[in-house]
């Protein structure tokens, strides 16, 4: 049988503020996403080429990521990624460049318009996240 109301809040055993605190979290990461989602589209980009756009900017390797890394970061299939990447490449916003060490592979960078839009988003996106009082992880 279900614990209900209190008898359940009793028996998991953690306070109420913990599920008020995740509950807030949750609630500002969704507002924070559709404000960026909208930020985006008054950009001129889907949500998903912004993201596109800080995952070729954010990788570690200044090369730029593979559409194999492209995928991984943003959750999607192999397939799927690169058609992001066609249609950003076809906006203008990103380009492929082999790879100088190995010929087979194809990186991603951004052309300048793309940098001109994620910068522009990203100071943006800053501010919101201080308005939000949701930080980001210091390095």
């Amino acid at each position: 049988m279900l614990a209900t109301g209190a008898a359940y809040r009793d028996s998991v055993g953690l306070p109420d503020d913990v599920y008020e605190r995740l509950l807030m979290l949750r609630s500002n990461l969704r507002r924070f996403d559709r404000w960026s989602a909208e930020q985006a589209q008054s950009a001129g980009l889907t949500p998903m080429q912004h993201q596109l756009l800080l995952a070729i900017r954010g990788h570690a390797d200044r090369r730029g990521p593979t559409i194999g890394e492209i995928a991984d970061y943003l959750l999607l299939k192999h397939h799927s990624a690169g058609e992001l990447v066609h249609r950003a490449g076809a906006a203008g916003l990103v380009r492929r460049v082999r790879d100088s060490a190995d010929r087979r592979v194809v990186r991603l960078q951004l052309t300048d318009a793309g940098t001109e839009r994620l910068e522009s988003l990203t100071a943006m996106h800053l501010e919101e996240l201080q308005r939000l009082s949701l930080r980001l992880p210091e390095p």
